[in-house]
């Protein structure tokens, strides 16, 4: 089912941007199998994130892979951790997620659009 269309001010309003993650940890105070995850976004800093995706990858091979994800979000409490930003993904047939992520190394923190 596809979602509601959106106006093209709304997808604006979205701040997406290139990352490359730098660590990673198990995270077992999550409702679900988690990591906790730090990011460089370049010139916006270094920014954590709570993500759902250790059914596809492991804390290693998570190390210097670039990312996608949504910088703006308000940030959210998960347990005893603050996520500040939401990496993208795609759900899989089983609810497993596959990371999005960029063809070509590019620089951390450029906008996608």
């Amino acid at each position: 089912m596809i979602k509601p269309e959106i106006s093209w001010d709304v997808f604006e309003k979205l701040d997406i941007r290139s990352g490359t993650i730098i660590s990673a940890s198990d995270f077992p105070q999550a409702r679900n199998p988690s990591y906790q995850l730090e990011i460089d976004f370049g010139d916006l800093g270094i920014k954590k994130s709570s993500a759902q995706i250790t059914e596809l990858y492991s804390k290693e091979n998570l190390i210097g892979k670039q990312i996608i994800a949504i910088v703006n979000f308000p940030k959210k409490q998960i347990a005893n951790f603050l996520s500040e930003c939401l990496i993208l993904g795609v759900y899989g047939e089983n609810k497993e997620v596959t990371i999005l992520t960029t063809t070509f190394p590019v620089k951390n923190g450029l906008p996608i659009g």
